[in-house]
């Protein structure tokens, strides 16, 4: 051969190499394609799992309440087992001093002392104290709370706005919106009315319950003076209290750990309990707007309901 046949021969080869790499390259990305088609899996068949549902009866289903609101509030998951009207805003009665000794707990120690002023001494009744007398932040809040006191959550409201260098309401509602309470203020430290039309503290039943669960938490001693029937406390001076608790339930309900009520000719009657439906299991039941006999009647209906709940029957 000469040079040019042999020039042709070579470049002939060399195309057909590059031909069959061609086509093995293009075998490859075809299988490739075939497998897996742009390189995303096919989703898999998802297997129907069968979800199991509750046939437990509900123990609230035929509860029947005065309250014009009421909730039954699980501390622990946060889970609301029963609402009526539970977001709604109402006058709050004395269940505002609850607002008030956890103000003063979240800026006072509980051996800080409380001296009774000439405008507390002279609140509406239930008052108790004399201008002058002085008792320990726990103790006052102990009897205070227990009996409903209105000189001592005015004694306790001025001390601790005094101390924030606020007014009482603003001192107030800075506990408030410590606790997230959305729905909660109060214009005094004892909810007393102040007008015909103006109550001393509003919030929702939920609100209260979130703030009789974090004052159990805070002082459970303080709280658990309200469970029993009388709380006593000494002044500084000696003069020793002995107040009879305004629940006369107390004795009836079991594992209490907070009782506390209230009543305004505006806000009817109100009644806050936290109870433990287990161990370390606490539960709170709130009733705004009832009457001054039903709020009982009322809390002890959906206290009973709660226990069925957690029994899983309709009743007890």
């Amino acid at each position: 051969m000469n040079t040019e046949d042999l020039q042709s021969l070579a470049i002939r080869s060399r195309s057909m190499r590059e031909a069959g790499i061609a086509l093995l390259l293009s075998s490859g990305l075809l299988a490739l394609f075939l497998v897996i088609p742009f390189g995303f899996k096919k989703a898999p068949v998802a297997t129907p799992i069968a979800v199991a549902t509750s046939t437990a009866p509900d123990a609230f289903a035929n509860v029947s309440i005065e309250a014009k609101a009421a909730i039954v509030y699980d501390l622990v998951t946060g889970k609301t087992l029963y609402a009526k009207n539970a977001d709604t805003q109402l006058p709050l009665a004395s269940l505002t001093k609850l607002l008030t000794v956890y103000a003063a707990l979240r800026e006072l120690p509980q051996n800080t002392p409380i001296t009774i002023s000439n405008s507390a001494a002279h609140t509406e009744a239930p008052r108790i104290f004399s201008v002058g007398q002085t008792f320990t932040l726990a103790d006052l809040s102990r009897l205070t709370l227990t009996a409903s006191l209105n000189d001592g959550a005015a004694a306790i409201a001025e001390t601790v706005a005094e101390y924030e260098q606020r007014s009482q309401n603003v001192m107030l509602a800075g506990a408030a919106a410590a606790l997230g309470l959305s729905q909660t203020y109060a214009v005094n430290g004892s909810g007393l009315d102040e007008s015909s039309a103006i109550s001393g503290g509003y919030g929702s039943a939920r609100d209260l319950a979130r703030l009789a669960g974090a004052l159990v938490d805070k002082a459970p001693t303080i709280a658990g003076a309200t469970t029993r029937s009388v709380a006593h406390a000494v002044s500084a001076g000696g003069t020793s209290f002995n107040v009879k608790n305004t629940d006369p339930m107390i004795d009836t309900l079991s594992r209490l750990l907070l009782s506390k009520t209230g009543y305004t000719d505006l806000a009817g009657g109100n009644l806050a309990l936290v109870f433990d439906s287990g161990i370390m299991h606490p539960i709170a039941v709130v009733v705004l707007g009832s009457s001054q006999k039903e709020r009982f009647t009322d809390g002890s209906a959906l206290v009973a309901a709660t226990l069925a709940h957690f029994a899983g029957v309709a009743s007890l």
